[in-house]
């Protein structure tokens, strides 16, 4: 390595989406902060940055090609958007309407108040649903009598949901509800990856119901979050993608490089004048040199990229599947849609035999989005369970999702606007093991000085979990910089998002 006392450090974040944004933008802050002089190069394979955020604004209506919103209960969300100075410029959902409809039968239930994804915290709503048969609530409210399980390893979400709350919920509600969050199968994916907290309550209280009641209790009220003005979800005002002006904005425009694909990632042999302990090789110009690198892609990409460096470490990320999904936005006029929308959106089991999985009623949750008289739905199809969805043309997946919401809504007439966007192979599956994996391939990247691993595909799928990815790599890969800078490198660079 050249001596780094005579020129900036310089780390290349790999991957323009939001974890490689908020890496990107945490190294200027953390220069910025140390006095430390800092180089950050961020590659973009295409023309744009934020990944699957994006946002269109077509005449009165704003449409949102991936993410609608993020939580405001994980808060690295929040504290990005505090330091980027859009904290005026967020909404949450309107403060009626907050309930999710099932479909059951071909009809939508609501979803009884008080249940929490996959369990009740409340057993009178749950009496009163017709979403559940008497057997299905009996055998729900076992939970309150049965043993907990001891620790035996992972354990699937359908397996988990099953033994304490019986099939029926399992296939009405939880099947449906996890479809809409991780597009995933709940046969395969890891309750401990995805859900920890309902793993804790029966750990804790035995019983999963009687332990939503306790930590229910300590909440202010539904959707509510304590000592703050949010609701659970938040999102700016002018749509998702002001999320991602707002970063690149802080970013010097040199670091920016759309348009540039990433082919591999070497080590530098020092040869040529060099500078950096490693080399991004790009499909087009000169190779770049690096002192550290942020591999924040997804984890598939990730292994290409990292098959010369490490054979082993490419092999464990090919190891976390994905699925594709598709995203049908329509609007109407009001009067077209026979259903009063008294809600935030509906999710359709599996059982239904149903193209759409989900829809969200996206004029309803958030106050913009539509003009008056108007309807903006949003239909999701695909995922684990239908594999081959993106093989339809725009055409094909717009035609099916309208018949379907006609069918569901009592919808008459044609759309005033249709947009599709395309997901493929954007969700990571956290299936069962994925921790004992994903602690795996931090093992593996440890070895590695100055190399870090940000995405969905590890400790989070959501926005915040992003953020946080990304963050924390940005913070590690500095340090380890740092480190070599004075004369103190060493193994264990920044490697874990967590």
């Amino acid at each position: 390595m050249a001596d780094a006392r005579s020129r900036p450090i310089r780390i290349v974040v790999v991957g323009g989406g939001i974890a490689g944004l908020a890496a990107a933008h945490r190294l200027v802050e953390l220069a910025a902060a140390g006095r430390v002089p800092v180089e950050v190069v961020l590659c973009e394979a295409r023309p744009r940055l934020g990944g699957i955020i994006a946002t269109e604004r077509a005449g009165a209506y704003l449409v949102e090609a991936g993410p609608d919103a993020f939580l405001a209960e994980k808060p690295w969300g929040l504290a990005l958007c505090a330091r980027l100075g859009l904290t005026s410029r967020l909404i949450g959902t309107r403060p009626a309407l907050r309930r999710t409809f099932v479909m059951h039968a071909g009809r939508l239930h609501p979803l009884p108040d008080g249940f929490a994804l996959m369990a009740p915290a409340r057993f009178g709503p749950v009496a009163r649903s017709r979403l559940f048969s008497w057997p299905g609530k009996a055998r729900m409210a076992m939970d309150l009598v049965l043993p907990s399980r001891p620790a035996r390893g992972d354990e699937s979400l359908a397996q988990f949901v099953t033994r304490r709350l019986g099939r029926e919920v399992l296939e009405r509600v939880a099947q449906p509800m996890i479809a809409g969050i991780y597009t995933a199968d709940p046969e395969t994916l890891s309750l401990a990856a995805t859900m920890p907290r309902f793993l804790e309550l029966e750990r804790r209280y035995r019983s999963v119901i009687r332990g939503l009641r306790h930590t229910r209790a300590d909440r202010p009220g539904p959707g509510a979050i304590t000592g703050q003005r949010w609701t659970l979800f938040v999102a700016p005002a002018d749509g998702m993608e002001a999320l991602v002006t707002a970063l690149t904005a802080r970013l010097p425009v040199s670091a920016v490089r759309t348009g540039t694909r990433v082919a591999a990632l070497e080590r530098a042999d020092g040869a040529g004048g060099s500078a950096g302990r490693y080399r991004v090789l790009v499909d087009r110009g000169p190779a770049l040199d690096a002192d550290g690198i942020i591999v924040a892609t997804e984890a598939h990409h990730a292994g290409r990229l990292l098959r010369g460096l490490d054979p082993e470490l490419a092999a464990l990320l090919h190891r976390i599947p994905y699925a594709s999904s598709a995203a049908v936005t329509v609007a109407y006029r009001r009067e077209q849609v026979a259903h009063p929308l008294d809600g935030f959106g509906f999710v359709v089991p599996a059982a239904e035999r149903r193209p759409v999985l989900a829809c969200t009623f996206s004029s309803v949750k958030f106050v913009g989005r539509a003009p008056d008289g108007h309807v903006l739905l949003r239909a999701f199809l695909g995922g684990a369970l239908a594999p081959g969805i993106l093989d339809r043309d725009d055409r094909a997946l717009a035609e099916t999702a309208e018949r379907d919401l006609a069918a569901a809504l009592g919808i008459t007439g044609a759309p005033r606007l249709t947009r599709v966007h395309r997901h493929p192979d954007a969700m990571p599956q956290y299936l069962i093991g994925h921790l004992n994996r994903v602690a795996a391939i931090e093992a593996h990247a440890a070895r590695h000085e100055a190399l870090a691993l940000a995405g969905g595909a590890y400790r989070g799928v959501g926005i915040p979990d992003c953020i946080r990815s990304g963050e924390v790599a940005a913070e590690r890969a500095l340090a380890a910089c740092r480190l070599e800078m004075d004369g103190q490198g060493g193994a264990g660079g920044a490697t874990r998002a967590r």
